[in-house]
């Protein structure tokens, strides 16, 4: 009778370990998260600079945390463990088919740790990839990259593909970017009017940057630089170049300045040609077929 209530008891305290052991790894986990999130959020040079270090960082914990919790309580069920010893001459072909089905998961890691270590790119960056995905990086996890894209969707990537992709990063070393302003005159327009009002309308812009050294200054170069780009079939292409502080900034740069000079240009009278199309008849009708259908 005693045997019989010691292993009850002795059951009843394997549950209650187990139990325990699996409550003190998700609380260890919101802990770590609660202090996680205070010490990011309450540092705003970390949140300025370069949170991607600790926010992987972070998930690299947070993923021990849950292996070795879930690992240790496993060891504690005696029926697991014995499964385990049993399988142990199976070792080898065990760990094969693990490394086959883990192969694409550990290949996002590594990924993952490469990315955080040469920085390609960070959180926060603007990227663009593939000609059509852009967006902000939002978040760098083990497995994949959140990008947010202008239309505040989330794009969700694997590590992986990101790092053999080719991409564009409007903040690698340096935030400033320069727009190029095209526009097309006719031929009849004054060339030298046309640069003059694209040159004052960039340079009067609020967002525009000087970008010059103190050379190009002393050398006389201008804050705003136009020059005519190619000869078209139907018009002149004028190109300035319209430096910003960042990528939002420039967006709205070229956007007010692309208004402002079409509407100096109406005031000037200088003309962005369009086409036109000249319709001809093969088969012109005859003045006597013309008097009579006029006649019926």
């Amino acid at each position: 009778m005693d045997r019989f209530w010691n292993d009850h008891l002795a059951e009843g305290l394997l549950i209650v370990t187990i139990f325990a052991i699996i409550f003190a790894t998700f609380l260890l986990a919101w802990v770590l998260k609660i202090s996680f999130k205070r010490f990011v959020e309450g540092n705003e040079q970390v949140m300025k600079d370069d949170p991607t270090n600790y926010k992987f960082l972070y998930y690299t914990f947070i993923a021990l945390i849950y292996i070795v919790g879930f690992g240790f309580a496993m060891w504690h069920v005696p029926f697991l463990r014995h499964v385990a010893q049993s399988m142990l001459a199976g070792a080898g072909i065990l760990a094969i088919v693990i490394g086959f089905a883990s192969q694409q998961a550990l290949g996002n890691i590594i990924s993952g740790v490469f990315i955080v270590m040469f920085k390609p790119y960070r959180i926060n960056d603007r990227i663009s990839l593939k000609d059509s995905l852009r967006g902000v990086v939002e978040d760098i996890n083990l497995r994949h990259t959140i990008i947010r894209n202008f239309e505040n969707q989330r794009i969700i990537i694997p590590n992986s593909v990101m790092s053999n992709e080719i991409l564009t990063n409007s903040n690698y070393n340096d935030d400033k970017i320069c727009r190029f302003i095209e526009v097309g005159i006719s031929y009849g327009s004054d060339i030298d009017v046309a640069r003059r009002i694209m040159q004052e309308e960039i340079y009067n812009h609020p967002l525009c940057i000087d970008v010059r050294k103190e050379a190009d200054i002393e050398a006389g170069i201008p804050r705003v630089t136009v020059r005519v780009l190619s000869l078209n079939d139907s018009s002149v292409t004028l190109r300035g170049w319209a430096w910003a502080a960042d990528a939002p900034n420039a967006f709205v740069l070229q956007c007010d300045v692309t208004e402002s000079i079409k509407k100096r240009f109406d005031k000037e009278g200088i003309v962005i040609p369009f086409p036109q199309r000249t319709l001809s008849y093969l088969d012109k009708p005859s003045p006597a077929t013309i008097s009579q259908e006029n006649d019926v």
